[in-house]
């Protein structure tokens, strides 16, 4: 029986100072964002900051996030959603954030520089808007981005809240509510601060929205790619019944506000699933206490040999923990740990780690060295 252990890492002892104070600056950090409201960054866009490659080029003074804190709101959904550094941060010093704004209510995506003065700090000034998505309402704002290996940023929006998705976002293209959307940042056309690549799904589409990738989509708070396979994983928050995990392909409806997983939304109307894309995995609402799925990673790292190719993810009432397995179906209860799991992130040599409570945790094992690796 495969059993896990955990170990909360923000005083991980390892022989690397810079690691160790690193995860402590870290801890501090998620601490004040959530005392404030504010909600929490994804974990694995803030480990990000030590394992792209750069060292540590970059730390948010606690001045620049409190000037964030003075234009972002706090509301529901709302807050700081998202930041992700430039592929070649090292070299242009840019990193974007996602925060809400009200008057308009609306998701603002805008992009920050390393102070030129001083590598340690935002320069707060340098702020430029990239795009701005209003919203109907405060829930349902997504949040996740990221750069695919294609070099363009890929960003999730919720479809504008409430309940139900009374405005039938998620099956409209006119909309970016509802949907994943891929832009390419490094150049700009049409009077926008960004340009579309040529091979987005929907660029020739009259009356769609160039910018989208995928749709059909309620809530995706968490993202990640499989770079071993290429497949783009996304976690999408359920109504009131079904929690689903898809993986993205382009130009695919997923089916929201029509279905709701892999069943007709609202229950007992009709509905075609031939026409969407269906989960690859659905688990039901309010079963044991379940309520929201956290997405997290395929495990690419060495040291869980069991774990070897699944997606690992949560649900943000139970803390409980998952391994699916594409191939087979296979969806295995690996953790039940209590904690209000927000996000997860990979450190070094892509292991594991999550966070919720205020604090950050290393995925453990007990099995041993399986693959003989550790000899």
């Amino acid at each position: 029986m495969f059993c896990v252990l955990l170990k909360e890492v923000t005083f991980y002892d390892q022989n690397r100072g810079v690691f160790m104070d690193f995860l402590k600056r870290v801890g501090s950090w998620v601490n004040q964002l959530t005392e404030v409201g504010m909600g929490v960054i994804a974990l694995g866009v803030v480990l990000e900051v030590l394992f792209n490659g750069v060292g540590i080029p970059f730390w948010p003074d606690i001045s620049v996030v409190g000037n964030i804190m003075g234009i972002v709101g706090s509301l529901s959904n709302e807050g700081l959603l998202g930041l992700v550094f430039h592929p070649n941060y090292d070299q242009n010093g840019y990193f974007y954030v996602n925060y809400t704004e009200h008057n308009p209510r609306r998701n603002v995506i805008a992009r920050y520089s390393v102070d030129p003065d001083d590598p340690n700090e935002a320069d707060y000034f340098s702020s430029e808007i990239i795009l701005e998505v209003n919203q109907p309402y405060t829930n349902h704002n997504g949040g996740q981005m990221g750069f695919g290996e294609d070099g363009y940023l890929y960003i999730s929006f919720g479809d504008g809240g409430s309940a139900g998705d009374p405005q039938d976002n998620g099956q409209n293209l006119a909309t970016l509510l509802g949907s994943i959307i891929r832009i390419d940042v490094d150049n700009s056309s049409d009077n926008l601060n960004y340009s579309i690549p040529s091979d987005n799904p929907f660029i020739n589409t009259p009356n769609a929205r160039s910018e989208i990738y995928a749709y059909g989509l309620r809530n995706v708070w968490k993202f990640s790619w499989d770079w071993e396979t290429g497949f783009l994983w996304a976690a999408d928050v359920g109504q009131n019944a079904w929690e689903e995990i898809d993986i993205i392909y382009p130009g695919l409806n997923y089916g929201w506000n029509e279905m709701e997983a892999s069943h007709c939304y609202p229950p007992g109307s009709d509905c075609n699933p031939d026409e969407f894309e269906l989960p690859v995995w659905e688990y039901e609402l309010y079963v044991d206490g379940v309520c929201s799925v956290t997405g997290g990673f395929v495990y690419r790292g060495n040291n869980i040999w069991s774990l070897k190719g699944k997606y690992i993810y949560g649900d943000w009432c139970t803390g409980d923990i998952w391994a699916f397995t594409l191939d087979t179906g296979i969806n295995e209860d690996i953790i039940r740990s209590d904690i209000n799991i927000t996000s997860f992130g990979l450190y070094e040599n892509d292991e594991l780690l999550f966070c919720g409570n205020q604090h950050i945790y290393k995925i453990i094992s007990n099995e041993g060295d399986l693959n003989g690796d550790q000899n």
